[in-house]
């Protein structure tokens, strides 16, 4: 057994006790590990990132559970990728209509391209419209725009549709974006546009569709997208107070150091899972770690309780500017 091998399967098997302290949606997590250990072992370039940085890939397999989608790759929810010298969990367009339909708000979901020798014709927002187009046609024309249609559990039909105008506003704002334009680092809008153009039309059209109990996980899902896989605008992700989510803060501490923020990290997962994000900002706030542990210890973090702790942060300091009238 080849020592790469072994430190990928360390590092995914370490992820157990906070995989399941946050696996809300029954994912089975031998399986999820098998099929993030087979694919980064599958692809050289992605097995050395993983090496490299061996944070990220225990980052990347604590959001499956912390958003409750399968890397299994007949389902094509989601996919483990080099991206930016780390590895990311990337959730397909698939993967987000799928997650609207386990929530309970849709049936139904499909999402498709419009290209200019197509004959497309929407018939108002709450009917489905009318795409008829040749599927072996050599040359379908330019890519003119996509939409989205679903149909909820009463029923009902909704219909979003966006222009490529549009499309690529949302594109030409967003890091990604401005990473491949300003350094030339290779992007999904880059390899695979086709994706990336119907994710942009599902991110719009949910703001529309009904909310059902557990239509966090879509929301989780396209925050993770926004805020670290560089589909979101351009713009630095802060962390409570001025903490920023720093590559390589890790590796920068003590070895000693390193362990004590894994396990408190583990715990803090663990008792947001049962008792929710207040007793974890209690939790943190005692051990007065200084600003170096901090940042590394954020990086620890799932993107839910990431987001959790920062409003939790944001509503204590409101409180505490109140002044008793």
């Amino acid at each position: 057994m080849s020592t790469a091998y072994e430190m990928i399967a360390s590092d995914v098997q370490s992820v157990a006790q906070s995989f399941a302290a946050i696996n809300g949606a029954g994912l089975n997590f031998e399986a999820e590990a098998g099929f993030a250990i087979q694919t980064l072992m599958g692809n050289s370039y992605a097995m050395g990132i993983a090496q490299s940085n061996r944070q990220s890939v225990i980052n990347a397999v604590t959001n499956i559970a912390a958003i409750g989608i399968s890397l299994n790759p007949a389902k094509k929810q989601a996919y483990l990728v080099p991206r930016d010298q780390k590895i990311c969990l990337d959730i397909s367009y698939m993967g987000l209509m799928d997650l609207a339909m386990q929530s309970g708000s849709i049936r139904w979901a499909q999402c498709a391209l419009v290209f200019a020798a197509d004959d497309f014709q929407l018939n108002g927002l709450d009917k489905q419209p009318v795409h008829r187009f040749n599927p072996f046609s050599a040359d379908r024309g330019g890519l003119v725009g996509v939409y989205c249609v679903v149909k909820t559990c009463d029923g009902d039909y909704l219909t979003h549709t966006m222009d490529i105008a549009s499309v690529h506003d949302i594109r030409d704002r967003s890091s990604a974006w401005k990473a491949w334009t300003e350094k030339k680092k290779k992007c999904p809008w880059v390899t695979d546009e086709g994706e990336m153009v119907r994710k942009t039309c599902i991110k719009q059209a949910y703001k529309y569709w009904p909310k059902g109990e557990k239509s966090d996980r879509l929301e989780n899902a396209i925050h993770y997208l926004n805020e670290q896989a560089g589909e979101g605008l351009h713009k630095e992700e802060q962390g409570p107070g001025v903490i920023k989510a720093t590559d390589g803060a890790m590796a920068a501490l003590p070895m000693e150091q390193q362990e004590y923020l894994r396990e408190l990290a583990a715990d803090c997962v663990a008792l947001f899972g049962t008792n929710g994000v207040g007793p974890v900002f209690d939790r943190i706030e005692a051990d007065q770690l200084d600003n170096d542990q901090k940042v590394a210890f954020w990086t620890l973090l799932p993107s839910d309780l990431r987001s959790a702790f920062k409003a939790e942060g944001k509503a204590r300091r409101e409180a505490a500017e109140v002044v008793p009238g």
